[in-house]
């Protein structure tokens, strides 16, 4: 798995992938389409810039994505940092650096 996907991948990892995580790893749920999705991207990306220790993965959610069902994912983009697998926080619908701040590796 990459650092950081230019787009929302289709071919997502499983739970199980996910699960056996180690270290930090942002997932971030949405679609290459979605106006909120491009509307949070610029700050997503400081963010991620600014954490080069957090592996970050696009993953594509939608309907029969069992993934995002897997993170009760609602809305996108929804962010979710882990920890070794384990979900520690999350932000959804980012627009601003000040919204990301909730997310502290």
């Amino acid at each position: 798995m990459t650092r950081r996907d230019a787009a929302y991948q289709v071919d997502n990892p499983t739970l199980a992938d996910i699960q056996g995580l180690r270290g930090a790893t942002l997932l971030d749920f949405g679609t290459d389409w979605c106006g909120h999705c491009i509307a949070a991207r610029a700050a997503v990306e400081r963010w991620v810039d600014a954490h080069p220790d957090v592996a970050h993965l696009r993953i594509e959610d939608g309907r029969g994505r069992p993934l995002g069902r897997a993170f009760r994912v609602k809305l996108w983009p929804t962010l979710v940092l882990l920890h070794d697998g384990e979900d520690v926080a999350r932000v959804v619908r980012p627009r601003t650096d000040a919204d990301m701040a909730g997310l502290a590796p």
